[in-house]
């Protein structure tokens, strides 16, 4: 495990690598971001967004948190969605989960963590909701697993219910939320094939007029 001195020597080393590739590199990108794509995902080390879809810093806008999850009382995950959809003109959110998350894992467990087990609720509905298919997945692996795609499933969901999204589609603004999720075993990212562009693909009760 690399101590604190470490991390400043890869940080020198990394950007001097970044410069000798490209000497404007680092001015041109303190000067502005165009990324045209939000990035909410777990806050697990092992998924390195940028990385994993091969993208430069100022390419990709990120928020994380526990789970990846999107909740309309959190103002944290609410204003970077704002943010990024009304200032920085994003033209895709993709929400990103992953295979053995141990948010999901957890929150389909009795067991009490501490302040964490309020976060979790919102995955633990989920479970509740669909306790036979996850329950006939197969092993708890692939309960867990399945468990995964549904949390992103449901997340999607709720980023596209936002006032932000939908007025962003009102004004004729070009935005699709996906859902993808990441397999920590082999490195690939899956999409789960929902794709939404329009207030029409999401459900009446959550269109606003």
């Amino acid at each position: 495990m690399p101590n604190i001195d470490e991390l400043f020597r890869n940080n020198s080393q990394w950007a001097a690598a970044i410069k000798e590739d490209n000497p404007d590199f680092f001015k041109k990108l303190s000067k502005q971001q165009s990324p045209k794509y939000l990035w909410i995902g777990c806050s697990d080390s092992r998924v390195p967004a940028n990385e994993i879809v091969g993208l430069l810093p100022g390419e990709l806008f990120v928020h994380r948190n526990v789970a990846n999850v999107v909740t309309h009382t959190d103002l944290n995950c609410l204003s970077v969605i704002q943010y990024a959809v009304e200032y920085l003109k994003v033209e895709h959110i993709a929400v990103v989960g992953h295979y053995g998350c141990g948010g999901v894992a957890a929150s389909m467990e009795d067991n009490e963590l501490g302040l964490i087990d309020n976060w979790l609720r919102n995955i633990k509905d989920i479970y509740h909701r669909n306790l036979d298919e996850v329950s006939a997945a197969g092993s708890k692996q692939d309960q867990i697993n399945r468990m995964c795609e549904l949390n992103v499933i449901e997340q999607v969901g709720h980023v596209c219910h936002t006032t932000i999204v939908q007025n962003a589609w009102k004004r004729g603004q070009k935005l699709e939320v996906h859902g993808w999720i990441y397999g920590l075993s082999d490195g690939m990212l899956k999409s789960l094939g929902k794709r939404i562009s329009g207030k029409d693909q999401i459900p009446e009760t959550y269109r606003i007029s």
